[in-house]
């Protein structure tokens, strides 16, 4: 009867390590910033600045 309790103790722990290292690598999450044209927004924050 022990070892069945154990063994669900066993399950239960390593769901909630596993929900917890989801978690943290969602809250972790940075979208990757590719082909950024850095010039254009510079030219686009002038253009608005004058009008």
């Amino acid at each position: 009867m022990s070892v069945t309790r154990l063994e669900r103790k066993l399950r239960r722990r390593r769901r909630a390590s596993v929900a917890r290292k989801k978690m943290l690598k969602d809250n972790n999450f940075v979208p990757p910033m590719l082909n950024v044209d850095v010039e254009a927004i510079k030219a686009e924050f002038e253009k608005n600045k004058k009008s």
